[in-house]
């Protein structure tokens, strides 16, 4: 089984911060190309420095792409960079993601309508746009290689959203409606050889995760004791994740969103056994 991504060219988007940026990292440090992708041009700058100059004699394996992605326009510059920097792309990890809390009974709240277009509707329109360049890609291919996988599309999601937490209830709906998002483009993209799968994961050090603690860290205790394996996950570890639904070594998944949690979505949150 290989879980080489060894010079695919991937975008990964929330590239400037959290898990975004660990993948991205992952992605480079094992050989393949990098888009990274965020809103944040300065924290991209910060820890990516200055795109390289393409006469360069050494080329870079690693550029970054800023820009709002919620606008169609942005997601066309950011494929065409894509392929004027590497020529193709082969991999796509919907990372950014926004976590925000609100009040589920009241109805001035524009909070759902924020997260289904920051969390759900970028990566779906990215998913387009890129699915179309993968299958344009796949037309130059011989009658001998009318088996080849043309890409993977893989999303991050959350365990909000099979779990209830009412404060969470926009970003629970936008992560659910992001499950069902990776199972559809499955099922339409299977025929035209484009996998797409997801990731959804909890009790991980993500940003949003890094910025609730430093706000309240006795949350901290909470998080692990409410993890069966006690502990919170690395970024790293959902890369690693990400990587091998990436790969060929999971050539024959699609639809299928994996969960990385510890055992954390596993448990019933009632301690006593009373039903």
């Amino acid at each position: 089984m290989s879980l080489s991504i060894q010079g695919k060219t991937a975008i990964i988007t929330g590239a400037a911060n959290g898990v975004g940026l660990a993948i991205a990292r992952h992605f480079a440090d094992h050989g393949a190309n990098v888009i990274c992708a965020d809103m944040d041009e300065d924290k991209l700058i910060e820890e990516w420095g200055e795109n390289p100059d393409p006469d360069a004699e050494e080329a870079s394996n690693i550029r970054y792409f800023a820009g709002d992605l919620r606008e169609k326009l942005t997601i066309a510059n950011l494929l065409s960079a894509t392929i004027d920097a590497f020529d193709r792309v082969d991999i796509l990890v919907n990372a950014s993601r926004q976590v925000m809390t609100a009040d589920p009974l009241d109805s001035d709240d524009k909070t759902v309508q924020l997260l289904l277009d920051q969390n759900l509707m970028t990566s779906l329109r990215l998913s387009q746009a890129v699915a179309a360049r993968m299958m344009k890609q796949g037309d130059g291919l011989g009658d001998d290689d009318q088996d080849e996988p043309l890409g993977a599309i893989v999303n991050l999601s959350s365990i909000a959203g099979t779990r209830t937490q009412p404060g969470l209830m926009a970003f629970s709906i936008a992560s659910a409606a992001l499950d069902q998002m990776t199972r559809s483009l499955a099922v339409a993209l299977a025929p035209r050889r484009i996998r797409v799968n997801a990731v959804s994961f909890g009790s991980v050090m993500s940003a949003s995760l890094m910025d609730a603690l430093r706000e309240t860290p006795e949350r901290r205790v909470d998080v692990i004791e409410g993890t069966p394996m006690g502990r919170i996950a690395s970024a790293n570890e959902v890369a690693e994740a990400v990587q091998f639904l990436s790969s060929d070594g999971a050539g024959f998944m699609t639809g299928h969103v994996m969960v990385v949690d510890g055992g954390r979505s596993l448990c019933d949150v009632v301690g006593d056994p009373a039903h």
